[in-house]
């Protein structure tokens, strides 16, 4: 599996090892996984994240400028955007390409499939190449 440019396994093992001291994590348990926005679109396929939470999701070198949003289900067959306690879509700020992003465990604990939006609910953002997101799954 491709990670973006400029980050690898065992970068992003050492951070996790790093923080990961007050949640028993080691770097064995860190797994990997990809999902990827076809060209023309804005929302990749079903990802299933039974092998662990959320932790992390790293961008291409190549991104059409958008912050990423969420769609969660219970079954993989109904899915719902995904709002914070605020009633605001939960939104994730990308800043840019070859980025690194964190996500607070808590915030996708209970999540077991996951779609990844390029842009918001009422303004999608197409992709103008596929993209493939990696995203670090932690126990």
């Amino acid at each position: 599996m491709a990670l973006p440019a400029g980050v690898s396994k065992d970068s992003i093992r050492a951070v996790y090892e790093t923080l990961a001291g007050g949640i028993g994590v080691s770097s064995a348990q860190i797994t990997t996984t990809t999902a990827t926005i076809l060209s023309g679109a804005s929302l990749t396929a079903a990802i299933d994240l039974s092998a662990g939470r959320l932790a992390r999701i790293a961008l291409p070198a190549a991104w059409t400028t958008a912050n990423l949003t969420f769609q969660t289900s219970p079954d993989n067959s109904t899915f719902y955007d995904l709002y914070d306690a605020f009633g605001s879509e939960y939104t994730v700020t990308v800043g840019g390409a070859s980025r690194s992003i964190v996500i607070s465990l808590a915030d996708f604990i209970s999540v077991r499939y996951l779609k990844i939006r390029s842009g918001t609910t009422s303004v999608p953002v197409n992709q103008g190449a596929d993209r493939i997101l990696t995203l670090v799954l932690v126990p």
